[in-house]
């Protein structure tokens, strides 16, 4: 479902991307983008297969936020199964706004979505992680109503491309 706003003066609009939608290839561009913003080397060509292999596999969704049909910017969940509550759990895997167009309540609208989304589909939680240095990220998921989780750790197993099978047994 697509949702609109004035934001900045200018309507803004939030609507599902797939790869037969019209704002597909800008999606991908900004994607590309918000990866060489995080260290990731630019590749269109891959980070456009990607993407489309993802929403192809329902791995993510995404939605985008688009002003006089341009995209500026974009936000991509995922829903996982929530076995001890038997429902279901949003995360929120990526959120970027074009440098252009921050600061103008771009991310907030998305992350508004997403929750108003969840909500609807009946969702017991949605969820997000951001790095603990990332003060601006930080206060505005408070600002929409995000609360620290304690007493969890993160925990990663990386696995390096054509990983031999590890002995985990002990």
């Amino acid at each position: 479902m697509s949702t609109s706003a004035i934001l900045d003066g200018m309507l803004t609009t939030v609507a599902p991307v797939t790869p037969a939608h019209d704002a597909f290839e800008q999606v991908a561009a900004l994607f590309d983008d918000y990866r060489a913003h995080y260290g990731q080397p630019p590749s269109a060509q891959r980070t456009r297969a990607w993407l489309q292999e993802q929403l192809a596999q329902r791995r993510i969704a995404v939605a985008a936020a688009i002003r006089a049909e341009h995209v500026c910017g974009f936000i991509t969940t995922a829903i996982t199964p929530a076995s001890l509550m038997l429902g279901a759990a949003w995360s929120i895997r990526d959120l970027y706004v074009d440098p252009h167009h921050r600061r103008s309540g771009i991310a907030k609208t998305l992350l508004q979505h997403v929750v108003d989304e969840a909500r609807a589909a009946g969702a017991h939680r949605v969820s997000l992680q951001t790095e603990v240095d990332n003060i601006p990220a930080r206060s505005l998921y408070a600002e929409v109503g995000f609360q620290p989780v304690s007493g969890l750790e993160l925990f990663n197993l990386t696995l390096a491309p054509n990983h031999q099978e590890s002995d985990i047994s002990g």
